[in-house]
């Protein structure tokens, strides 16, 4: 098959390892920026043009859009979708899991455990929103933040109130959410391959850090999830239609509570814990379902 990684850069160890996986099981892998797509709409024939040619060979794609070509990396996912190509995940389902108050909402309803999150319209009330998560301390988190960017802190009634107000300044868009403290800084990452569980870790933040975040200095070990854990883990991929996708979870005294829900995560980390091929399964995920 020709499969094609959008990707900004062949080199980054995902992307690396989906190519190399891909080539051993006889397939041809092509990167593609897909910032340097054209994208011709035209009835009844949509097309994209890239480097002087067009792809109408392409029998299915790996996106990895990063959080700040969203838009852009979604329409070309969305215009190879209207080329009847197959795509791990769909461009829909990237945009839902990337707006982090639209996919609680939807988590939400689907009966996801959570912590306790409000969002508020740069409200001046920060007391009555810090009353609705149970007091301090809370996290304040940008809707837009990734890889821990944008979390914050606030272990006081007065640090909240700072950190709400410096936000409401910028009019930067945030959650607030309760800490969970017998977590202990760490999380679970699951990692989703055709709606199942191939590869799970726990990530515990360096000392001091309550972001577990690998790329904050973070350390990650191999775990095996309990049935609650595997349950949430499988129904929020679901609830999002995720096929492919990292799930971050907390253990708390009441059960897993859902983080966020990753569409594009990495692999170095899950595979480097884990010694698992998560880069085959998602080549052979492919195999199952695009047409050759």
């Amino acid at each position: 098959m020709n499969i094609v990684i959008l990707s900004r850069n062949a080199e980054l160890y995902s992307t690396n390892r989906l190519i190399v996986e891909g080539e051993k099981r006889g397939h041809q892998i092509e990167v593609i920026d897909p910032l340097k797509c054209d994208i011709i709409i035209e009835k009844e024939k949509p097309t994209i043009f890239y480097k002087n040619r067009y792809l109408d060979y392409v029998d299915a794609i790996i996106p990895r859009i990063g959080a700040s070509v969203t838009f852009y990396g979604c329409a070309v996912v969305r215009q190879f979708e209207m080329m009847n190509v197959f795509t791990i995940v769909t461009s829909d389902a990237i945009q839902r899991s990337r707006d982090k108050l639209r996919s609680l909402q939807r988590l939400s309803k689907a009966g996801i455990g959570m912590p306790k999150t409000v969002f508020t319209n740069y409200s001046r009330d920060v007391e009555e929103v810090i009353a609705h998560v149970g007091g301090t301390p809370v996290i304040i988190k940008l809707l837009e933040g990734t890889q821990g960017l944008g979390v914050v802190l606030a272990e006081t009634k007065n640090a909240a109130e700072s950190v709400l107000e410096a936000f409401n300044g910028l009019q930067a868009r945030v959650i607030v959410q309760e800490f969970i403290k017998e977590a202990n800084g760490a999380d679970l990452r699951a990692l989703i391959v055709d709606g199942q569980v191939v590869g799970a870790m726990k990530r515990q933040g360096k000392e001091g850090e309550f972001r577990s975040n690998l790329h904050r200095g973070g350390s990650a070990n191999i775990i095996k999830l309990d049935p609650a854990e595997l349950k949430l883990a499988i129904n929020a991929a679901a609830a999002l239609k995720l096929p492919v996708c990292g799930v971050d979870m907390l253990q708390s005294s009441r059960g897993p509570l859902l983080l966020e829900v990753n569409s594009t995560p990495g692999l170095e980390g899950i595979e480097g814990a884990t010694g698992k091929n998560i880069a085959k399964n998602i080549i052979t995920f492919i195999e199952r379902n695009a047409k050759k």
